[in-house]
This record gives structure tokens, C-alpha cells and sequence, in this order.
């Protein structure tokens, strides 16, 4: 494993789609502790990158100290494994796997090899998340409501990988809602029941609805991807002193008798900063709270199928 406890981290970028130039690249072009030094893409590159069709010729032909990688999770787990193996850290977009089985084998793998595996959930780094964690402390929850309705045409345009089996459907979105409940409610979700809905011929749900419990409090979960007009992504938690609200995505935080309070986004500066201290301290970070979830959802929940689906 190179050494980078004073240079600038090294790091491969593996995958140049939506969301790397959405995010990933502005975060590590702001972030001074990195240096973007090699990108892995079957399909594009960036100028003034060294750019390599995919994550093994990357490592064969470039110096690093990390990978991140933000492919698609079906086939992210082999791209790993060749990370760690040759002693890089890795830093996973989310949802980190596409089972539970090759998460649990990629944190006994960086563990033996000595690196660091850091597991993103993007959506806990919004700037209401933590201040919402804080207020909860010591109250009653009552009820949660959990509403995340968004357009796949919009923000997944074309992209097959998404409804096909191991994509996640709407899951993908609803893995960010389901990622802010885990750090912010004091306990467990529960899965009681629920249904998604699967288009005739695909793999992977449009719409599902889940009946949880956190402690003795109701969880109800709506997660949609045909919505069409304002897109919404909504936490309501009642509690024994007011309900508050994350709405955004987490971006806008309302408590009882306030105003809004909003911030700009830092979620992918957060997790890059969060990487970088893992790096420095020898540590991993690996959550796989929201994943259970939805394996738990794919076990129980009642599978309907619906019309044909088209991009």
C-alpha cells in the first residue's frame, strides 16, 4: 500500500457517468487532499486524465492509493475485490453491493489486506441530517412518514441497469431515504409488510410501499419512481415535543415552531473529507444498515406486476 500520510491521495475514478460528473468530480476538484490521477471507463474519459477501459488496466498502469468507484452495483463487488487486492483503499458509491454477502466479503477482504473500505450513503451528509439526529435525542417517536417520489426518466434517463434484477428500482432512490432513517431514528426499522410493483419483463420495482416499526413507533414508506411534476424526497417524524421535517432530501430541516433551515449541498464534499480521514487514520467505515433493509423488502414484500415499462 503506497504511503499517504503527508502527499495529496492518489485516487483512480472508476465509472464517468451521471453521477461522477454530477458530484464526484466537483468534490475532488475542491478537495486539495486528492489528486485525481486515473479514471476507468468502457465508454469515456476526461481530458488531461489518464483514462483506462476498465479498473484492472487502471491499477496495472498507474500509481494510486485508492479507487472510488460509482458503477452501477451489479459487477461492483469484482472490481473491489481487484482494488483491494492490490492494496488500495476503496471508497463505494451507494448502494455498496449488490448483496448483503458481497459486502460482508469485501470488509473481511480490506481487513485482511490492511485497507481501508469506506461504504457512502450520500444523503446522511445533507446539512439537516445531523441537526435532525440531535433534536430526536430523548424524544418519543411516535410516527415516521417517509415519502420519496421522483421521475426515473429524469434522473436515470436510459439507463436499463437500473430495472433490470440487482438494480435496485426504486430502491435506488429509496436506499437515500432509507440511509437518513438509520442514522437519525434511535431504533432498529423493522420490516412488517409491504408490496412493490414490477414491470412485465423487468427485474426491479417502480413503485413499493412498506409498513415498518422503529422501536413503538409506525413507519409507513411510500417510494415512487413515476412521478412527474415537483419531485419529493420527505421524512415526518412526530414526536412527543412537534413533528419535525427533513425535506429535500434531508437539505431542509423544519422543527416544531421554526422556519425552514436550509444550507447548501455538501454531500459528496462530506464523504470525500470523511474518506480522506479515513485514509489517514487506518480505519474503515462500513454501514450496511440501509442494505438490509432492502434485501428484507425483496424477501417479504408482495411482488405485483404491472404494464410494460419503456425509457
Amino acid at each position: 500500500m503506497a504511503e499517504t500520510n503527508s502527499q495529496r491521495i492518489r485516487l483512480g475514478l472508476v465509472g464517468i457517468g451521471k453521477i461522477a460528473r454530477d458530484q464526484h468530480l466537483p468534490a475532488l476538484a475542491a478537495d486539495t487532499r486528492f489528486e485525481l490521477a486515473a479514471t476507468a471507463s468502457r465508454n469515456a474519459q476526461l481530458d488531461n486524465v489518464p483514462g483506462y477501459p476498465d479498473v484492472a488496466a487502471m491499477i496495472a498502469g498507474h500509481d494510486l492509493d485508492a479507487v472510488s468507484l460509482c458503477t452501477p452495483p451489479d459487477g461492483r463487488y469484482e472490481q473491489a475485490v481487484t482494488a483491494i487486492d492490490a492494496g488500495l483503499h476503496v471508497m463505494l458509491e451507494k448502494p455498496p453491493a449488490t448483496t448483503l454477502t458481497e459486502i460482508a466479503a469485501l470488509a473481511d477482504r480490506a481487513r485482511a489486506k490492511g485497507v481501508v473500505l469506506f461504504t457512502t450513503w450520500h444523503s446522511r451528509e445533507a446539512a439537516g441530517v445531523e441537526p435532525a439526529k440531535a433534536w430526536l435525542q430523548g424524544k418519543q417517536i411516535q410516527a415516521v412518514r417517509i415519502t420519496w417520489r421522483e421521475d426515473i426518466r429524469r434522473w436515470h434517463p436510459g439507463q436499463e441497469w437500473i430495472l433490470a434484477a440487482g438494480g435496485f428500482g426504486v430502491f435506488d432512490p429509496g436506499i437515500n431515504a432509507l440511509s437518513i432513517a438509520t442514522k437519525i431514528l434511535p431504533d432498529p426499522l423493522l420490516l412488517l409488510s409491504g408490496w412493490m410493483e414490477v414491470p412485465e419483463g423487468r427485474g426491479s420495482p417502480l413503485a413499493a410501499e412498506l409498513k415498518m416499526r422503529s422501536g413503538n413507533a409506525k413507519v409507513d414508506v411510500v417510494f415512487d419512481f413515476l412521478q412527474t411534476g415537483p419531485q419529493t424526497w420527505d421524512i415526518e417524524i412526530d414526536t412527543d415535543a412537534g413533528t419535525l421535517r427533513l425535506g429535500m432530501g434531508g437539505s431542509i430541516l423544519q422543527l416544531p415552531g421554526d422556519d425552514e433551515q436550509k444550507a447548501p449541498d455538501r454531500e459528496y464534499p462530506r464523504l470525500y473529507a470523511r474518506f480522506a480521514e479515513l485514509v489517514a487514520a487506518g480505519e474503515s467505515d462500513v454501514d450496511i444498515r440501509p442494505l438490509q433493509i432492502v434485501a428484507d423488502a425483496f424477501m417479504m414484500a408482495e411482488r405485483r406486476t404491472t404494464a410494460r415499462f419503456e425509457f
